[in-house]
């Protein structure tokens, strides 16, 4: 399966203009490209922008509104699945969340941040979510995380316990963290065996500097593609006999159950 990452700068663009120039990226991509791309991840809260304060609530959607709907006609014109981050109202509730979306256009799992990040205005903003998210797309079984999440060696431990081979993470991180991206996010393949792509903004948002350094990692810990700190798209192939090699040489999943035993 051959995924990518969008790390976007763009801040104080319409929902409509970020995704414009998604698909831009993904045509010049399979445009040059001889495989084209199956999955494409965006950050978190792609759509609405992250420190935006109120600008959350104006422009926050439900699971299948306005922008899914655009993306989800993109993914039919590209014969691409996307994953996007967006701010979704559901009730009196509003959630930090990631839609993942088939090359058909169909709404495949929807994913809500169980865990605000702490000392932030996620906390004033969002509800958390109360479930983990799983899901098969083309024989490959992913997990869901949103940034915060996977810093906790129990959430990726969890979704490879439950065959994850790819945790995909849309994530908001800012520079002074790049021992997040560097260090904590490819300790996460490498301990659990799995592949992931770490999908985060690159640019500057009301005051906030991101990172960049978005990641896709194999399952040795490797990093196979690293965006640096400028908007682009980046890729990789990734299959799972990768991660039976790295499980073989180090079987971390089944030597940790005998360690709860």
């Amino acid at each position: 399966m051959n995924i990518a990452i969008f790390q976007s700068a763009c801040a104080g663009l319409s929902s409509a203009e970020k995704i414009d120039r998604l698909s831009r990226y993904i045509v010049e991509y399979n445009e040059i490209e001889r495989d084209p791309l199956d999955l494409v991840i965006c950050p978190e809260l792609f759509i609405t922008g992250y420190n935006v304060g109120d600008e959350l609530i104006k422009n926050a959607e439900p699971a299948q509104g306005t922008s899914f709907t655009a993306i989800a006609r993109l993914c039919q014109q590209l014969n691409t699945a996307i994953v996007f981050g967006y701010a979704e109202v559901f009730g009196d509730d509003l959630h930090n969340s990631a839609a993942f979306v088939s090359k058909d256009g169909d709404l495949v799992a929807n994913h809500r941040k169980q865990l605000n990040s702490p000392g932030s205005f996620e906390e004033k903003y969002f509800t958390p979510g109360d479930k983990v998210t799983n899901l098969e797309y083309h024989g490959l079984k992913i997990a869901i995380l949103i940034c915060y999440e996977v810093e906790f060696p129990e959430s990726a431990r969890n979704a490879a316990i439950n065959g994850a081979q790819l945790i995909v993470v849309p994530t908001a991180l800012v520079s002074k963290w790049d021992v997040v991206a560097s260090k904590i996010v490819p300790t996460r393949a490498f301990e659990n065996g799995v592949w992931l792509a770490y999908a985060n903004h690159a640019g500057e948002e009301n005051g906030f500097e991101y990172l960049g350094g978005s990641k896709i990692v194999g399952p040795d810990g490797a990093i196979i593609a690293d965006a640096g700190t400028q908007e682009k798209l980046i890729s990789a192939s990734i299959n799972t006999n990768e991660m039976k090699k790295a499980r073989s040489r180090l079987p971390y999943l089944r030597d940790f159950a005998k360690l709860r035993a």
